[in-house]
C-alpha cells in the first residue's frame, strides 16, 4: 500500500496522537467505483451515517481489550491490539466466544496484493468474523476458478459490469453454454423467460423438478474480492485465471473508512464495506427476503476503529 513511512497500523496504539499518525490518506479498496444509484429502500439517516444504524454485538469485550492495551497472539505470540492480522485470531484478551460469528450465503475468497500492508487491511475482519465462509489468498497464490466460473463472481467495476439484480440472468448463460445440448429445448430461450410461461397442470410436477435443477444452475456459490490499492489492481484483474469471470458493481454508497485517499470519490470502499454492502444487495435482491441485520456483525471491528478514530480526531480538535 502507497503512503508516507510514517503511518502507522492502527492497532500499535490507541492514544489520540497515534490514531491520528494512522490516518494517513490511502486508497480504500479499488473493490468498487464509480457504482450506480443507491436503491436500498433505507432512511436517509442511515445513508448519510450507516454505522449509527447496524444492529451489532457488544463492543464491551473490545472495550476492555482497550484499556489491557496490546496483547499476545494465541498462535504466534505476536504482539497486537484486538486480533492478529496474520494468524486471524482474536488476541488472548478478547476471549473468542465474545465475537460475533456471522453466518454467511455464500463463499467469499479475497485475493490480497502482495503489497497491501496486512495490519492496515479490512479483509481480516471478514476472516474473524465468518471464519466457515471466507478464505484470503495472497497474490499470486490464487485457485484455478475456470472450472466452476458458471458458480462464482468478481466483484469489480468495468464496462461489461453487471448489477445484483441481473445475477441470475447471466449465470444462467454459462449453465446454458456448458449443460445444454444444441437441440435442447432449454437451449432456445432463457429459462427466466421460460419461467413466465404457465405450465398445465398435469405437466407440474416433471416441470417442478427441471426448475429445481436449472435454479440450482444459475445459483451464485462464490464472490471474489479483490484487496489492492487502486494502482495495485490491474496486476491482480488482468491475472488470466480471473478472465471470463461473471463481473459485478455494487451500487453507489459512502464510505466511512478513515483512511480514504484525498482526490478519490467517497464511493470509494474499503474491503469489508464492499463485503458487507454485497451482501446486503445479494440478500434483498437475490435471495427475496427483507434484511433485518443479519450481515450487521461483518462490520463489528469496523465501527469500533471508526468511532475510536473519530473520538482521536476530537479529542485532537481535529473535527
Amino acid at each position: 500500500m502507497s503512503g508516507s513511512p510514517a503511518a502507522r497500523e492502527l492497532t500499535m496504539s490507541l492514544n489520540s496522537s497515534a490514531l491520528l499518525n494512522e490516518e494517513n490518506p490511502q486508497g480504500p479498496k479499488r473493490n468498487t467505483e464509480r457504482l450506480e444509484r443507491l436503491e436500498l429502500q433505507t432512511p436517509s439517516s442511515f445513508q448519510d451515517n450507516p454505522l449509527q444504524q447496524l444492529q451489532l454485538a457488544s463492543h464491551e469485550v473490545l472495550e476492555k481489550a482497550k484499556k489491557s492495551g496490546r496483547s499476545k497472539c494465541p498462535r504466534c505470540s505476536s504482539s497486537r491490539m484486538f486480533y492478529c492480522y496474520t494468524c486471524f485470531v482474536p488476541v488472548e484478551t478478547v476471549p473468542p466466544k465474545e465475537i460475533p460469528t456471522v453466518k454467511l450465503p455464500l463463499k467469499i475468497d479475497i485475493i490480497k496484493h502482495p503489497n497491501e500492508t496486512d495490519g492496515k487491511s479490512t479483509a481480516v475482519h471478514a476472516k474473524l468474523l465468518a471464519p466457515d465462509d471466507v478464505t484470503i489468498y495472497k497474490y499470486p497464490c490464487i485457485p484455478e476458478y475456470q472450472e466452476k466460473r458458471h458458480e462464482i463472481a468478481l466483484i469489480f467495476p468495468g464496462p461489461s459490469s453487471i448489477s445484483v439484480k441481473d445475477i441470475a440472468l447471466h449465470l444462467q448463460k454459462y449453465t446454458k453454454k456448458s449443460g445444454c445440448g444444441n437441440d435442447d429445448d432449454c437451449c432456445k430461450e432463457p429459462f427466466l423467460k421460460q419461467a413466465k410461461i404457465e405450465p398445465k397442470e398435469e405437466e407440474k410436477n416433471g416441470n417442478e423438478c427441471i426448475s429445481s435443477n436449472r435454479s440450482e444452475g444459475t445459483r451464485l456459490k462464490k464472490i471474489i474480492f479483490i484487496d489492492s490499492t487502486w494502482n495495485q489492481t490491474n496486476k491482480i484483474i488482468t491475472d488470466e485465471r480471473l478472465q471470463g469471470l461473471l463481473q459485478i458493481e455494487l451500487k453507489t454508497r459512502k464510505t466511512c473508512f478513515w483512511r480514504h485517499q484525498k482526490g478519490k470519490p467517497d464511493t470509494y470502499l474499503s474491503t469489508i464495506e464492499a463485503i458487507y454492502y454485497f451482501l446486503v444487495d445479494y440478500h434483498q435482491e437475490i435471495l427475496k427476503e427483507n434484511y433485518k441485520g443479519q450481515y450487521d456483525n461483518l462490520l463489528f471491528f469496523f465501527s469500533f476503529m471508526h468511532t475510536l478514530i473519530k473520538n482521536a480526531k476530537c479529542c485532537a480538535g481535529k473535527v
